[in-house]
């Protein structure tokens, strides 16, 4: 596993999106111990560890973020990876003030891609529907992996 993975909970480890149980949190550098293995076929939110990958990560957010990993059968799904076995690696820098510093450089990116789109619809008012549907797909798939990029940048402390 090369690519970083993340999962959001509650700050004592405790599911925070569903499910139940409590993760063994990592400690002084340490990563937190290996989840039991999960049982039986994963299925998608019912049997599994629920991770996500960076450009998963703002559909995901919770009160703490950890950078984790995972062993073992995998099952990709949309926006979430669905494991037999998992652990956290280490908690990031993720607190109420980075998450409003987060949401407010989002609301200026979204209310700067919001004018643009308000001239856009005045200068191309007329047909056009389809290329602008095609291209709200397209900003849409910026925007989401804008936000995931400046989301790394809070978590791993290259924002202050």
């Amino acid at each position: 596993m090369t690519e970083r993975l993340f999962k959001a909970l509650n700050k004592d480890g405790s599911a925070f999106h569903g499910g139940a149980g409590t993760w063994h949190l990592p400690s002084d550098g340490t990563p937190g111990e290996w989840m039991p293995p999960i049982e039986g076929e994963l299925v998608v939110c019912h049997n599994g560890y629920h991770l996500c990958r960076a450009e998963d990560l703002p559909k995901w957010l919770g009160p703490a973020i950890f950078e984790a990993e995972y062993r073992g059968e995998c099952l990709e799904a949309e926006e979430k990876l669905v494991v037999r076995e998992a652990r956290l690696l280490r908690q990031l820098n993720w607190d109420d003030r980075t998450a409003r510093l987060f949401a407010c450089d989002c609301a200026e990116d979204a209310a700067r891609g919001a004018a643009w789109a308000a001239g856009w619809e005045a200068a191309w008012a007329a047909g056009w529907a389809a290329a602008r549907a095609a291209a709200g797909d397209v900003e849409r798939a910026a925007e989401r992996e804008w936000q995931s990029a400046k989301l790394m940048e809070y978590l791993y402390g290259s924002r202050k």
